[in-house]
């Protein structure tokens, strides 16, 4: 528990203090857009993601995160929630046992 007067550094305090970017938009000089779109009409749909895990992310990241994105669609006029990161589809090979 908090002390009086402190508010908790993290979960959703932290969540909305952080710089939301759209790596769909990303701008000329570096980095990318500020998260959102004014309109729906006639543009794509964005992916946004704290600045700091942009920063983190490959483009093969970017790309799967923004194609899986749009892929889902909007069914039912709300925004999809769409993971940043897929799974891996490698499998440990577990107890196989050598040829002799």
């Amino acid at each position: 528990m908090a002390a009086r007067g402190r508010k908790p550094k993290g979960g959703l305090t932290k969540w909305f203090k952080e710089n939301w970017v759209d790596i769909s938009r990303p701008k000329k000089g570096g980095g990318y857009k500020p998260c959102g779109r004014k309109k729906a009409s006639g543009k794509k749909y964005p992916k946004c993601v704290p600045a700091r895990k942009a920063a983190r992310m490959t483009a093969a990241q970017r790309r799967s995160a923004i194609s899986r994105k749009r892929r889902a669609g909007n069914p039912g006029g709300k925004p999809t929630m769409v993971k940043t990161y897929a799974k891996s589809r490698r499998r440990m090979r577990r107890g196989r046992k050598k040829k002799r």
